[in-house]
């Protein structure tokens, strides 16, 4: 509970200070009086005093003292009918142990109960007049001033900052005082407060349920106003240290100009450590301005105040939550309370006061009466009076004094080991009461606050309110604090490509597992597709198609030729080789469907090294065929006998040697490091291309390498056959499929270094397919053509060339003849023309023989050289 009033009376508290010291170290053998005495407000003699100190008024008159004087005492004003409630229920407590013959049987309890107007030097005067004991003395005094003060223990104050300054004077005389409502944390520190004791928990537990109530409903950005004393600023220390453990940011935590932070704010939840009397002033101030609608989160100070409540006229608080003490019953408490009559009986001059007051009646004999006013006449009924004395709704604080007294009585009773009689004799002190700690340490709370949070949400009618600095972030994103500002203030950044977050209000992006990407959400890692050349997407399918077309057409070829082989077209190229470079073409065909499908262990070893035999297969029978057409021509020759060392048996060698020299770098390279199947993961990043990687790309190369030596020599001894006769001459449709062949692997290298993914497997099927049709179309079509479509060309004498062509083609010597001749060039020795004459350039006879004789040479060599390949090739 707060102080609302301050230290105006601090000179004259310290001058109580400076007297006490003087007196406890003076020489002289008697006790003295010292300044005017301070009497009790309610007393009572008893076998043992109790002390009591409320405040039965809430303000003073201001004065301004010169000190050039002894300072008047306070002028107390504002009856403040808690403090009437407070000290009946200490009445009551006392008044049911001296009836009760269990506790403290044949021992009566006695008071001393003062008013502390509020006034916290007030308070540690009154605190001084309890613990000495000689109000009522005016003369000297004979008896040693070492002797007990009267009271045994003092109950209150309400306040925390009262009870701060009065603990610590009284503290080293060892005189328990003990609160109903001081909630302080500070006052838990026995090093500085070894004799306070209180029946309310600290403000320790209290601060961190509001901070876990304030969390518990989402509200990160609150304000917090608080009053400039000790309450309030121990209090709002402890909210503030757990607000920042549950990520709880203050936007403003101020005493002063608080109307006008409050308007400009953008927080809608304000957390208020005040007392009832500064809550009301607060309440008076906002209404002023109408500033509604805001989330108030209060103390036990104010929030379960029903005076407060009833001032709200313009509904500021309406919606308030906070922590209230829980409630009480003690039977016969609100009756005893509200029977005020036992009051006059104390004489004393605060009754008047009060009953003016509680009943709006005067005294005839009082001076403060008014005109209007109706006359007391002392048997008022309290029944049809409602204030703030009649309302009950702080019976759990009137049950906290009600606990405070009965541990009191409890620590006496084990003292003095009453059982049917207590033991008289026994010499009490401060002391022997602190070290009573079975009973007074009942009445420390350690752990009352428990939060029960399941139901609350009921205290709101439609929804509950929302008061964030920043909006949550979703998932998907990331926070990222604000320059400048609270770390509840922030922006929500997208994670980035392959980053998620999955909860609210991440402070990080997680990066997903390689094989994994995030959705477009970016809250959760999707796997991330498998791409790869398939049979069902079109572009797989179009080349499966190709691919088998291709196999079927040389099939059927081979079917053609089968049919046919007795013909001279089929014998004369070489029906064994032909056949296999067919079958080799097959194969060539087949061995790109590999390259289609998911890549496996097997499929990346087969894929390549089937690819490289089967192309040196076809190359390899490509190379012998024109190797025959020229060693052909060559067997023609007088004396050549090379025929006799490139026979059928040399051919096959020939094909078997080129091929096996290809199977010897395939295992070499399967060897040392085959291809495997690998998954890549970062060509793209949303895609895993499931490719075959090559292991060692010198057997890769030297693989290719091979290929396009064997095709390079084939296509320069076919360019060097080229113009061979045209009847049987197969060179030219070898160096056409040669020229093909060598310009789509050439062009395939920097396609498939750039093409990405699954692309650059479709570029190598494409090239295997485009070189193998271009071999089967260029070599074997034409001759398909003659044989289907032209069979009067494929016979025996058109491949010997005994067929006459239309125009005869003049040898080589009677071309350069003829072009000496048109220029008009004279005859030589070698040529024999005669000079251009006035008939026309004739031709002599001799010449004419001698031409004649050249074509008949020249037409038995191509017959001799037509005999020799069908030779051959059969």
């Amino acid at each position: 509970m707060t102080s609302t009033q301050r230290w105006p009376e601090q000179g004259w508290a310290l001058l109580h200070l400076v007297l006490v010291a003087s007196f406890s170290q003076a020489e002289e053998p008697v006790c003295r009086q010292r300044g005017d005495p301070e009497n009790p407000q309610l007393s009572k003699d008893g076998d043992i005093m109790l002390g009591g100190i409320f405040s039965f008024h809430s303000r003073w008159k201001d004065r301004h003292d010169a000190f050039m004087q002894e300072p008047l005492p306070l002028e107390c004003t504002s009856l403040n009918f808690r403090g009437f409630q407070f000290a009946q229920a200490m009445l009551f407590a006392i008044g049911e142990i001296n009836n009760s013959t269990d506790l403290l049987p044949g021992i009566s309890l006695g008071y001393k109960i003062y008013d502390a107007c509020g006034s916290i030097a007030r308070s540690v005067r009154v605190a001084l007049a309890l613990a000495n004991g000689h109000e009522t003395e005016s003369a000297p005094s004979d008896e040693p001033c070492t002797r007990p003060a009267q009271v045994l223990a003092i109950m209150g104050e309400t306040s925390s900052s009262p009870c701060m300054a009065i603990a610590t004077v009284i503290g080293p005389f060892h005189i328990p005082m003990i609160s109903h409502f001081a909630t302080c944390a500070c006052l838990s520190d026995k090093t500085k407060y070894p004799s306070f004791l209180r029946t309310i928990p600290s403000d320790y537990y209290q601060s961190r349920a509001l901070a876990q109530l304030v969390r518990h409903f989402g509200w990160t950005w609150v304000g917090a106003i608080r009053t400039n004393d000790d309450y309030g600023n121990n209090g709002m220390a402890t909210f503030t240290e757990t607000a920042q453990q549950l990520d709880i940011c203050l936007e403003y935590s101020k005493i002063q100009k608080i109307i006008d932070i409050i308007r400009t704010s953008s927080s809608k939840v304000i957390v208020a450590f005040l007392s009832h009397m500064d809550m009301d002033v607060l309440i008076h101030e906002l209404s002023k301005y109408n500033l509604t609608g805001y989330q108030w989160v209060g103390s036990e100070g104010w929030i379960f105040d029903s005076q407060t409540a009833e001032r709200d006229i313009n509904h500021i608080l309406d919606g308030a939550i906070g922590l209230s003490i829980p409630r009480a019953h003690v039977s016969g408490m609100r009756e005893f309370i509200l029977d005020v009559k036992p009051l006059n009986s104390s004489s004393s001059e605060i009754f008047t006061e009060f009953w003016e007051t509680l009943f709006s009646c005067t005294f005839k004999r009082s001076t403060s009466s008014a005109g209007n006013q109706k006359e007391c006449t002392g048997h008022e009924d309290v029944t049809g009076v409602r204030n703030s004395f009649t309302d009950m709704s702080l019976m759990p604080i009137f049950n906290n004094v009600y606990k405070g007294v009965y541990a009191v009585a409890h620590a006496l009773h084990s003292i003095l080991g009453c059982n049917e009689t207590c033991n008289n004799k026994v010499l009490l002190s401060f002391f022997m009461m602190l070290l009573s700690k079975r009973h007074l340490s009942d009445i420390q709370p350690n752990s009352y606050l428990q939060l029960n949070l399941q139901n609350i949400f009921l205290l709101f009618l439609m929804q509950v309110p929302v008061s964030v600095c920043s909006e949550k972030c979703p998932p998907g994103t990331r926070k990222v604090l604000q320059k400048g500002k609270p770390v509840c203030c922030y922006d929500c950044i997208r994670c980035a490509e392959g980053e998620i977050s999955n909860v609210t209000d991440s402070l990080t992006c997680i990066r997903c597992h390689p094989e994994f990407w995030s959705n477009d959400r970016r809250d959760a890692c999707v796997k991330k597709e498998a791409e790869f050349l398939s049979y069902e997407e079109i572009m797989g399918a179009l080349l499966s198609a190709a691919a088998l077309f291709g196999a079927c057409m040389t099939v059927v070829v081979a079917l053609i030729f089968f049919k046919y082989r007795k013909t001279p077209i089929v014998r004369a190229n070489n029906s064994e080789l032909s056949f296999l470079l067919l079958f080799s073409l097959t194969l060539c065909f087949l061995c790109s469907l590999t390259f289609i499908g998911r890549p496996s262990e097997w499929s990346c070893m087969l894929r390549h090294t089937a690819f490289g035999i089967t192309f040196v297969l076809c190359i390899s029978c490509v190379l012998g065929k024109t190797i025959v057409v020229l060693m052909a021509f060559r067997a023609t020759l007088p004396g050549s006998n090379v025929m006799k060392w490139f026979g059928t048996t040399q051919q096959r060698l020939s094909v078997v040697a080129f091929t096996l020299i290809q199977v010897l770098i395939c295992i070499v390279w399967l060897t040392v490091s085959p291809p495997f199947p690998l998954k890549n993961l970062k060509e793209f990043k949303d895609k895993i291309i499931l490719e075959c990687a090559l292991g060692s790309a010198v057997g890769f190369w030297a693989v290719l390498g091979y290929i396009g030596l064997l095709a390079m020599l084939c296509f320069l001894l076919a360019f060097l056959a080229r113009k061979l006769p045209d009847n049987f001459n197969e060179a030219k449709f070898i160096t056409f499929s040669m020229l093909i062949f060598c310009a789509v692997w050439i062009t395939f290298i920097p396609a498939y270094v750039s093409s990405p993914g699954k692309f650059s497997v479709a570029v190598e099927i494409f090239a295997i397919l485009a070189s193998t049709f271009g071999l089967l179309i260029c070599i074997f079509i034409p001759k398909c053509y003659i044989i289907l479509l032209k069979p009067e060309k494929n016979t025996k004498k058109n491949m010997m060339g005994k067929v006459a062509p239309k125009y005869g083609k003049l040898p080589l010597r009677g071309r350069h003849l003829r072009k000496n001749r048109a220029q008009g060039g004279k005859p030589s020795a070698s040529t024999g023309w005669l000079k251009r004459g006035e008939g026309g350039v004739r031709e002599s006879k001799a010449v004419r023989e001698q031409g004649q004789e050249e074509r008949q040479t020249k037409q038995k060599t191509y017959s001799d050289c037509n005999v020799a390949v069908l030779n051959v090739h059969q």
